[in-house]
């Protein structure tokens, strides 16, 4: 790996970003300090987070940015779904994006075990 940005998790996240935005845009707004802020914050927070990582001198490091990016997906999941009950978002909108996050998090994680796979003494 060279940078983050030869991710394609990292690459990937920011097609997420760039939806959320779009998405919120037409939120309600009384909502613009409320889930729309949650909502653009998670989702920036996961391309964020995985460029700080990779950043880092210590694999150990990277998993634990990695971490934080699969908890602000995991977040951004249940954001997705408050605003499908408030009625702000569409089913067929949140499902598409919530297939995206599944496969980022999926990514996510099959590059913690990589990196803890290689990281074990043999």
């Amino acid at each position: 790996m060279k940078t983050h940005k030869d991710l394609d998790v990292w690459k990937l996240s920011l097609e997420l970003v760039t939806m959320i935005y779009q998405t919120t845009q037409d939120y309600p707004k009384s909502e613009l300090f409320g889930l729309v802020s949650q909502m653009r914050r998670a989702a920036v927070s996961i391309p964020s987070n995985i460029a700080e990582g990779a950043a880092r001198l210590h694999t150990k490091e990277f998993v634990q940015f990695l971490h934080v990016a699969l908890g602000s997906a995991s977040e951004l999941e249940t954001q997705l779904i408050i605003s499908e009950r408030l009625g702000y978002c569409e089913q067929e909108i949140v499902a598409r994006l919530n297939s995206g996050i599944s496969q980022i998090i999926r990514m996510i994680k099959s590059i913690t075990n990589s990196i803890q796979k290689s990281c074990v003494p043999k």
